[in-house]
């Protein structure tokens, strides 16, 4: 006996790979629904090798349904996983909605697989930003060992992690800037983003911080540990797929980068490509369509006692989003609704 499972916002770039994910890992389904608001309502969207017919959200009742993974952003979210949640089905929420939430439990498998059971307080389950999902996963191991004091994290995210509209505007001024009577001006950001780089994501706070920095700071006391100082720079770049992070981290005692290394290997939901060598890491490109988070150029930072650097890239759209929410589907299924 297996789940009945509700994909909101299916026909998104996170829905999709939501989709993906479900039959690439054999979740045990026995029965599939793609929700999506009224104006996609009919558009077919993938299963494994079946095709599926969108249905209206607006009209769903999810009553008898087991999980529902959100992939529909805040204001929606706030209107419908509610009434999904009342109605017995366990959302698993890919919005910033209820992440700061403290009767929700925000939940990185590979972290604190522990925190799923709270669950039951609202029949809610957050999933992280893409930024701090992929961080949290190499932070933990290294905690574990030597207690880390503070992190300084400058991100280079891709533009799906604005969404199609995003990818759409670096395809369109990409191709723009080599035919000089097409001009595509910057709409979904701030500048032009083909050939450049943009420090600003999110919208920016009284302290100077925008709020995407701000969300890796919050999601990473929440998740790792409350005690933990970190300070972040997020920056997109001209990048379809595939986030990227230089971490600095000071930890409370030594860590030798050879232990280090050991450990993330060992580490679940890490792989370790860290060859002194040209082309001996992982850039985003390489990344694309993977469920690991990797970890290269691990060495020490000799300016402050207990110094490490490393660098970290991961598919946003994956282990970023859509893979961390199936993920938390099957921790809660092993742990808590024991079906399939």
């Amino acid at each position: 006996m297996g789940y009945k499972v509700a994909v909101v916002g299916a026909t998104g770039n996170v829905g999709r790979e939501m989709l993906n994910i479900l039959a690439e890992r054999q979740f045990p389904v026995d029965e599939i629904v793609a929700l999506a608001s009224r104006r996609s309502l009919g558009t077919e969207v993938s299963f494994g090798d079946m095709t599926l017919k969108t249905k209206d959200l607006d009209t769903f009742d999810f009553t008898g349904w087991d999980i529902a993974l959100f992939a529909i952003g805040s204001e929606p979210t706030k209107t419908y996983a509610p009434k999904a949640a009342k109605a017995g089905c366990v959302v698993i929420d890919n919005s910033s909605l209820y992440r700061y939430d403290a009767d929700i439990p925000l939940v990185v498998p590979e972290v604190n697989p522990e925190a799923v059971e709270g669950y039951a307080k609202r029949n809610i389950i957050a999933n992280p930003n893409c930024s701090t999902a992929q961080m949290v996963v190499a932070l933990k191991p290294l905690h574990d060992r030597a207690r880390i004091k503070r992190v300084v994290v400058n991100t280079y995210q891709s533009v799906s992690g604005a969404g199609k509209d995003g990818m759409d505007e670096l395809w369109d001024q990409t191709k723009s800037i080599y035919n000089p009577v097409d001009d595509k001006p910057a709409k979904k950001f701030t500048k032009q983003i083909a050939f450049n780089v943009i420090p600003h994501i999110d919208v920016f706070m009284e302290d100077g911080s925008t709020k995407e920095e701000w969300k890796m700071v919050v999601e990473t006391k929440k998740i790792v540990d409350k005690d933990i100082k970190l300070t972040a720079t997020c920056v997109r770049v001209p990048v379809f797929v595939g986030h990227a992070e230089a971490i600095n981290i000071e930890f409370e005692e030594h860590l030798d980068e050879d232990e280090a290394r050991d450990i993330l290997r060992e580490a679940p939901g890490v792989m370790v490509v860290d060859k002194r060598e040209d082309g001996g890491y992982i850039t985003p490109v390489e990344c694309v369509g993977d469920f690991a988070t990797y970890i290269s150029r691990i060495r020490q930072d000799s300016t402050i006692d207990n110094g490490l650097n490393l660098w970290c890239v991961s598919d946003n759209l994956r282990k970023g989003a859509a893979l961390n929410a199936v993920q938390i589907a099957e921790l809660l299924g092993n742990k808590v609704l024991k079906k399939g």
